[in-house]
């Protein structure tokens, strides 16, 4: 079981101490992420989680590098649409020393002009990487034409443009400005002194009171879109609105993927790879956010069999919408995402980003028995009506890249899907 503490000032912490083991993992979560920026800002809640690894008052980048890896330790961040992360991973004897490396970066970052032109030019490569990774690039022009127009939409790097403008006067007052205390989730798992714990709750009692930040809304409409590239396969991608990540449907549409593209047993591997071998990689996954979501379909083949395999995935498609699951592929989905979560909870890390990420995003962590008792109440009932809520054609939303058709021409392909 988990300690929760709220701070005054809003701050919450929370704790797990994991005895057996030799170490322990720490995260700061902070509600602000892509979503969260104006237009002419995208891409500067990412530029900061750059940019705080650049130096601090009292520590070079060389320096930051060189403390954690004197203690055999891990350091580093990640931004997402919905908020930002620093986490650590050490040896308990080490870890006030990496406690102190993780706060100094949050805390005091040093957010120089030279260092801002230096990393510019490292996201702006970043950048260039997604762009030669289609299987990240169809997905991210998916959002970008189905959430056209809002915040959700826009990509988390930012642009050329904007980060070209964007001065590092900039990024310091929007860090100053966006982190605050309201929206702060800090969460320490593993094996930890007393010491440890107090350094956090002494750290982040310092912050000054603040609300948390409010998102912009979701604005979602489904669209096509297509980008043509010289690369051997064809990257697609289909969608359709779906749940945000707080639903208490969740749970049935994890159990819904499962059985349509979660593994080897599942509906679309084994009929469009296996029995057909119309391509190499097919999956389903849901993406949530906290007033929207999409289910989406990947796969990536080649231009001379995607015509067949997409009639294929919508014969699959509209099959479980027309009958729902049976019971053993219920039973076998339902088995594997308990697993998954089961051991995949076996690891510290995963551990303190479960709490982090629950408590800042809804606002509860659910213990692992809780989580076991929600997915063996997922009905075939419910992940059939579930099906036939979000598979509506009229609703279906679809990307492309390689060499594709015209948007218009995967619509013709696509028209009772």
């Amino acid at each position: 079981m988990h300690e929760k503490v709220t701070l005054p000032n809003g701050v919450r912490l929370l704790f797990e101490e994991i005895p057996y083991v030799s170490s322990a993992a720490a995260g700061i979560w902070v509600g602000s992420g892509s979503r969260h920026e104006p237009r002419a800002l995208s891409g500067i809640s990412h530029a900061i989680e750059h940019m705080v690894f650049k130096g601090t008052q009292t520590r070079t980048a060389a320096q930051i590098a060189a403390a954690m890896d004197a203690i055999g330790g891990q350091v580093n961040a990640f931004t997402t649409k919905e908020c930002t992360s620093f986490y650590v991973r050490a040896l308990e004897a080490h870890l006030p020393q990496a406690l102190d490396v993780l706060t100094d970066l949050f805390f005091a970052p040093r957010i120089a002009p030279a260092d801002w032109e230096t990393e510019r030019g490292v996201i702006l490569e970043e950048i260039g990487m997604y762009e030669d990774t289609p299987e990240d690039l169809v997905t991210e022009r998916l959002f970008g034409s189905v959430f056209r127009g809002c915040a959700l939409g826009r990509p988390i790097l930012g642009a050329a443009g904007t980060l070209g403008r964007m001065s590092a006067r900039q990024i310091a007052r929007y860090k100053e400005e966006h982190y605050r205390a309201g929206g702060i989730v800090v969460s320490l798992c593993g094996r930890y002194a007393p010491r440890d714990r107090e350094t956090l709750l002494e750290r982040f009692a310092a912050l000054p009171p603040a609300p948390a930040l409010d998102a912009s809304p979701a604005v979602l409409a489904p669209a096509f879109t297509t980008r043509r590239k010289d690369i051997e396969q064809n990257h697609l991608c289909l969608a359709w609105p779906a749940l945000p990540y707080g639903s208490p449907a969740r749970y049935a549409q994890q159990v819904l993927s499962n059985i349509l593209g979660g593994g080897m047993s599942s509906r679309l591997f084994q009929q469009v790879r296996e029995e057909r071998g119309l391509c190499y990689s097919i999956y389903s996954f849901a993406s949530g956010h906290e007033d929207a979501g999409l289910f989406a379909i990947y796969t990536a083949l080649s231009r001379e069999t995607e015509r067949e395999a997409l009639g294929l995935i919508a014969g699959v498609v509209r099959r479980f919408v027309e009958d729902g699951p049976d019971d053993s592929e219920l039973e076998r989905a339902r088995e594997q995402v308990k697993a998954n979560v089961l051991m995949g909870m076996e690891s510290i890390s995963a551990r303190m980003n479960n709490l982090g990420r629950n408590e800042l995003l809804l606002g509860e962590v659910k213990t692992q028995d809780e989580v076991v008792a929600a997915y063996n109440g997922v009905t075939k009932e419910a992940v059939w009506d579930l099906a036939r809520r979000i598979f509506v054609p009229e609703k279906l939303c679809f990307s492309a890249v390689g060499r594709v058709s015209a948007a218009g021409r995967y619509e013709e392909l696509l028209g009772g899907a």
